[in-house]
């Protein structure tokens, strides 16, 4: 079996919108058009891969997608575009099967292209679908009345066929018909059904690319990691993580040195890639000179939900000889998580020493290491 795979890239895509042709349109960094086309490339049981372009832009999809075998022009519909596919000289008198795949269904990955290649062992012409799972209703003057849904599935491509079957079905199909395997059923061909999937959806409308984004591109959580140090100059409370401590000395720094929050801070920034404290801060300028530093952390939390992000968790490890954390520690908690907006349960606060080592170990200031995991806000699509 030698399978040839055609990917029908002809279209205009108006519904879609934009300026270009929506198989050109970015889909996760990459033009729609090289997601199917890379697939057919990768698969080990594909073997020339024709794409049917816009006529008159060979050339220009000839440089973009150099992955295909050939690139031919298509014709006034969609069976012609097929049949300018089938006559490409790639396929040649060996190619025994051909798999027929729109080029707005970026979706396809091996395991669709496996399952239509075990039942080409069998049968004349396969196509991926999924059963129809939502109530099916048809207008009816002013009502509406039922359709049973039983046994009835979404097609999707690409349509897999023996390639004698889907030539002859082409050449004698009457215009209009739905899609390949209608014109393969009016030769009697024997046909099946495969387990399709939705991110083989098609993009047809502008909302479809939010969708597909969403199937193939999900955001991922960010992980950032922040370290802070101050040194103790005379004073009577430290401030860590929003709470005031009773010690013997106090935090020296610019605003009002809470070093728990510095690094949280600079572990959401990180996560982010908008640099550190520093940089949105400045210790230069005098506006934030003793300044609260809720006002930081609220700031890098208002930049992480305007990229999409919320709180997953965070982890503090107050790193200090004295004074002692713990005591402490649930206060701090509930005050960072009213900052973060988010449950107390997804923030952690430790501390340590370093046994006397260094210059926390001599009592001359208090580390802190942070580390933040920023997760997606749930779509609005």
């Amino acid at each position: 079996m030698k399978i040839a795979a055609i990917i029908v890239a002809a279209g205009s895509g108006q519904r879609a919108g934009g300026e270009v042709s929506k198989q050109l349109r970015l889909l996760g960094g990459r033009p729609v058009l090289a997601w199917s086309l890379e697939a057919f490339a990768r698969h080990p049981g594909i073997g020339p891969v024709v794409l049917v372009v816009p006529p008159g832009e060979e050339a220009a999809y000839r440089a973009a997608f150099p992955a295909a075998d050939t690139h031919v022009p298509g014709g006034e519909n969609r069976q012609a575009s097929v049949m300018a596919g089938l006559a490409a000289s790639c396929i040649s008198s060996d190619v025994t099967h051909v798999m027929i795949h729109d080029a707005a269904r970026p979706g396809l990955d091996a395991d669709i292209i496996d399952g239509l290649i075990t039942v080409l062992e069998t049968h004349d012409g396969a196509a991926p679908a999924l059963p129809v799972v939502d109530a099916l209703k048809r207008p009816e003057g002013e009502t509406v009345e039922d359709v049973e849904r039983a046994g009835l599935y979404r097609v999707q491509t690409p349509q897999a066929f023996r390639l004698e079957v889907i030539r002859d079905a082409l050449t004698t199909a009457p215009q209009g018909l739905v899609d390949d395997l209608a014109a393969a059923r009016h030769t009697g061909a024997r046909l099946t059904l495969t387990e399709g999937s939705e991110r083989l959806a098609k993009i047809t409308y502008p909302e479809d690319f939010i969708r597909m984004q969403a199937l193939l591109c999900p955001p991922v959580p960010r992980v950032g990691s922040g370290f802070d140090v101050h040194e103790f100059e005379p004073g009577d409370h430290v401030t860590i993580c929003g709470v005031e401590i009773p010690h013997v000395a106090k935090l020296k720094g610019h605003s009002d040195a809470d070093v728990g929050w510095h690094a949280l801070t600079d572990a959401i920034l990180g996560a982010l890639g908008l640099g550190d404290i520093g940089d949105h801060f400045p210790p230069s300028e005098e506006k934030w000179k003793g300044a609260p530093s809720h006002i930081f952390l609220s700031e890098a939390m208002r930049l992480a939900r305007e990229a999409g992000y919320e709180m997953g968790n965070c982890d503090l490890t107050l790193i200090c000889e004295a004074p002692k954390i713990k005591p402490h520690r649930e206060a701090m908690r509930a005050r960072t998580a009213e900052i973060l907006g988010v449950e107390i349960a997804r923030v952690s606060i430790k501390a340590t020493t370093t046994e006397g080592l260094g210059f926390t170990g001599r009592r001359e200031g208090i580390a802190a290491q942070a580390m933040a995991v920023l997760s997606p806000l749930p779509s609005e699509s």
